[in-house]
């Protein structure tokens, strides 16, 4: 669907220049973005790698393990009925762990592998049962916690402003972290009332 999306956009893109005489502008345009494209990659690459790194660091240390034991409550309490032993919890936790951190490319894969645990062992609802097609409240709840997404170093936008010239591209960790708390906040007091529902 995302690709019918995109050559539609770009088929628009292309008569409108016909159209207004300003093919070249559009060619251009194309030829420029892709090499702001390929600068964007190699820039968020190298910071990608550096956090990846300081994770695997982390996982090495044993400090991921803390932070995962230190997060059993938060998790209990988020997911009132997910088992201890749920074959999903652990890819729950490193997925709020990542993105936390800001690793939302290293979040991804958890969130998924979540997703299709919950989906493959559904977790037993009070009173009600969920076909397969349909989502619990789990799944609920971590989409929304997943999308609202707490951050406390945004590194994907202090590399988007690092690229294009930003005089201090960290000045963005304050707003973002008063933004993603309150985003989050706002999901899990939604969540709560959905699910008592």
């Amino acid at each position: 669907m995302l690709n019918y999306i995109w050559a539609i956009m770009i088929a628009i893109g292309i008569v409108y220049g016909l159209l207004t005489g300003h093919i070249e502008d559009v060619g251009n345009g194309a030829i420029t973005s892709a090499e702001e494209a390929v600068k964007l990659c190699i820039t968020m690459l190298g910071i990608m790698s550096m956090w990846l790194g300081f994770m695997e660091v982390a996982k090495a240390s044993g400090l991921i393990e803390k932070a995962e034991k230190k997060m059993e409550p938060v998790i209990g309490w988020l997911f009132p009925a997910l088992p201890q032993t749920h074959p999903a919890r652990p890819h729950i936790i490193t997925n709020i762990i990542a993105n936390i951190l800001g690793l939302g490319w290293a979040a991804t894969p958890a969130g998924l592998k979540a997703m299709e645990e919950l989906s493959k062992h559904p977790v037993p609802q009070k009173g009600a049962v969920f076909p397969k097609h349909i989502a619990t409240n789990e799944m609920c709840t971590f989409l929304v916690i997943n999308i609202s997404s707490l951050q406390l170093i945004p590194v994907n936008m202090i590399a988007y402003r690092s690229q294009y010239g930003s005089v201090n591209p960290a000045a963005i960790i304050a707003p973002a972290i008063i933004a993603t708390t309150l985003s989050t906040v706002s999901g899990i007091i939604f969540c709560k009332i959905m699910c008592k529902k």
